[in-house]
């Protein structure tokens, strides 16, 4: 597989990215021209100036997402920059167009202050429907994502909730394969950037801010959620914790463990990886409950190999990789998410809409496999199944 590296890289330089613009319409001769611009043009211009909500009907804003990111945290790759995040927006877009006919545009920014990209989102609102927040580093994240919970249109933060969503409806299935219930799970979390915490969140049935966490009403949750940083677990004993971790502390590691994964790893029935390459060891996977769940999506690389995982004793294993079975990827989920924003034209997503979403992911696949626990990324019509879900439970 380490061909697909050189062959993405020949491919990138032979069309120069991914994307292009067209016109939905030919412009033939002078009248087709006086239609899509002067003089034509200033009638749906006079009629937005008088009715602002009209450019969601009017203009290409009302199918139109923005993918911001500031490059602070690209897949495993970690701070790489704004230019270098590009190729990874990019993607996102085409996801977008191929999976749920959204059109989108990728805007990598050049700077990693949080209040300059919450100014930023902001300024750029009136041209989009929604805005896809990407690869930003924790707790940027959380900052800026919070910040723009009112200005009109939805913001969600890909990494956070697309990997939350995909990852509950993984772990929904999972437990049924090995048979035990959802409710009886003990979980080692491993990273805790912006996908780690909000998975976190949503294991554990919690709405959370920097201010503290709630429970949402009728949200099934796992019995217990260790969650462990690169200075090991974190415990209420812990000084060294930012805001939102200290958020969490309160409400997992029911026995207020410390050390490092070695020690959190012992008895638990999953792993969850969101981390780097090679954390995960095959004692550590011996140590872990029978049958056991492991999760190992860092990428490019994993936090161990399936085959290792397997054969140190997991029963189910998943990577964010297309090239082994189970992938957890967040293309089963944020294409469904703004197809719903798009179709209901909604100013916000809510935890319950999160929640629908994962039911409905994993209700994809009726009767789960070890191979088998989420649909793939070309099962037919799943943004539309999905999206039309979350549009049914909020009864638009």
């Amino acid at each position: 597989m380490n061909n697909v590296y050189q062959d993405s890289l020949a491919l990138h330089y032979k069309y120069k990215g991914k994307l292009e613009t067209k016109s939905i319409f030919p412009i033939n001769n002078a009248h087709d021209l006086s239609l899509l611009y002067t003089p034509g043009v200033a009638e749906p211009c006079r009629v937005i100036a008088k009715d602002k909500s009209k450019s969601f009907e009017l203009t290409m804003r009302g199918r139109t997402v923005a993918i911001i990111s500031d490059g602070s945290a690209v897949l495993g790759l970690g701070n790489i920059g704004p230019e270098a995040a590009m190729p990874v927006m990019e993607g996102k877009a085409l996801l977008l167009k191929e999976f749920a006919g959204i059109d989108s545009v990728p805007l990598v920014i050049n700077t990693q202050d949080a209040q300059e990209i919450i100014k930023f989102v902001k300024q750029v609102a009136p041209s989009f429907a929604g805005i896809n927040l990407e690869d930003i580093c924790a707790p940027n994240a959380f900052i800026v994502e919070d910040a723009l919970q009112d200005i009109g249109i939805p913001v969600f933060n890909d990494d956070q909730h697309g990997t939350s969503i995909v990852v509950t409806a993984a772990l929904t299935n999972a437990a049924k394969v090995v048979n035990k219930p959802f409710s009886s799970l003990k979980v080692v979390l491993v990273g805790a950037g912006a996908a780690g915490l909000a998975i976190s969140r949503m294991l554990l049935g919690l709405e959370c801010s920097s201010k503290g966490c709630n429970l949402i009403d009728g949200t099934q949750s796992v019995e217990d959620l260790i969650i462990v940083d690169s200075k090991g677990i974190i415990s209420k004993s812990r000084r060294d914790l930012n805001i939102y971790k200290q958020v969490l502390s309160q409400v997992s590691n029911k026995k207020n463990l410390d050390g490092g994964l070695k020690e959190a790893i012992v008895g638990a029935d999953v792993v969850i990886g969101v981390s780097r390459e090679g954390l995960i060891t095959q004692d550590m996977v011996r140590s872990m409950a029978k049958d056991a769940i492991v999760f190992a999506m860092a990428n490019p690389e994993p936090e161990i190999l399936p085959d290792l995982a397997k054969a140190a004793g997991a029963r189910v294993v998943a990577t964010g990789r297309s090239d082994y079975a189970n992938q957890i990827n967040n293309v089963l989920a944020f294409p469904a998410i703004f197809r719903a924003v798009i179709d209901g034209r909604l100013t916000s997503i809510t935890s319950d809409m999160k929640i629908v979403a994962a039911k409905a992911i994993a209700e994809l696949v009726p009767n789960p496999t070890e191979d088998r626990i989420v649909p793939e990324p070309f099962f037919p019509n799943l943004a539309k199944k999905v999206s039309e879900k979350i549009i049914n439970f909020l009864n638009i």
